[in-house]
């Protein structure tokens, strides 16, 4: 990465404490399991994203909110130890949002309780407007009320920066929305829920629904293909594909928010949005290759060491 300046991130997003729970078998209707494990994980997609763009040297802003219990103050303190600055975000009423996963079989079960993260409206972008439009990239995501995501991305782009929408979890927005958006970054699921598609079995298929999405007023979408890298496509410039690493896989959770914590890191310091898109493919295979979410991420340091020694 450009290391001339240090790149100054936004993030208007969820944090969530996720509980994973590993059995034997999932449990029928009325039926009681012996678990085998328990494990507590920092998460949310918001706060995923701003680990992973503050480990590879961004400044990184956070606006959220939390509840003021046990998880809450957890978790404020992880983005702290980060170095993230925490200004933006509330602590409210309602409960710390969490995730509860079940993992069995290789398979899992995930029910969300959004809590606080239901609680970030568009009154918290205006009132830290500030630290979203001092902001080089303002990335969002659609864990949070869609008005705040509007509110956040108006904002941005009346003052100037760059704008990153992570369409995730699949949803559906409005048209309006791309006007401000510079790069809208769906999965291969996600793009086939926004252009109205059953699968993007191949590679005509998924070029199609880029085109369609397009139509639609996107000017730049990068569509992430897990271990097969990411593909960018522009209106005026066309398509640029960037192979994945291979890499011995040992857990995949966050790997789509370490790259969107990378991309956006990497965009703000300079790079090209070619290269910001290896320097973010890069950043999410080596982040498989350690368990966890926000453990398995990438530092700086580490990235360029592992990137030399590939090369």
């Amino acid at each position: 990465m450009n290391q001339t300046k240090r790149p100054l991130v936004a993030v208007v997003g969820s944090i969530n404490m996720d509980f994973v729970v590993e059995s034997a078998l999932f449990p029928e209707p009325g039926q009681t399991v012996l678990g085998k494990s328990i494990s507590y994980f920092a998460g949310g997609k918001g706060a995923n994203q701003a680990v992973a763009a503050a480990r590879l040297g961004a400044e990184v802003r956070m606006v959220g909110a939390v509840g003021g219990d046990e998880f809450g103050n957890k978790l404020l303190s992880v983005l702290e130890a980060e170095g993230i600055d925490i200004r933006g975000v509330r602590v409210s009423d309602r409960a710390t949002g969490i995730a509860s996963i079940m993992v069995s079989g290789g398979e899992n079960t995930i029910v969300v309780v959004p809590g606080a993260n239901g609680a970030v409206g568009p009154e918290d972008v205006t009132v830290h407007s500030r630290l979203i439009a001092e902001a080089d990239i303002v990335l969002v995501q659609l864990e949070i009320p869609f008005d705040t995501v509007e509110a956040a991305l108006r904002l941005a782009k009346s003052s100037g920066k760059k704008t990153v929408l992570n369409p995730a979890p699949a949803g559906v927005f409005p048209d309006e929305w791309l006007q401000w958006t510079d790069i809208v970054t769906p999965n291969e699921t996600e793009l086939a829920a926004l252009v109205g598609a059953e699968r993007l079995d191949n590679p005509a298929v998924l070029d199609a629904a880029m085109q369609k999405l397009h139509e639609r007023g996107a000017q730049r979408i990068i569509v992430t293909l897990g271990a097969n890298g990411a593909v960018l496509s522009t209106r005026s410039e066309g398509l640029v594909r960037v192979q994945g690493r291979k890499v011995e896989v040992v857990d995949t959770t966050g790997a789509g928010d370490t790259f969107h914590g990378a991309l956006a890191a990497a965009w703000a310091s300079g790079e090209s949005l070619p290269e910001a898109l290896r320097t973010a493919v890069d950043a999410s295979a080596l982040s498989v290759t350690k368990a966890g979410a926000q453990t398995g991420m990438p530092t700086a340091a580490e990235l360029d060491a592992w990137r030399k020694a590939a090369n």
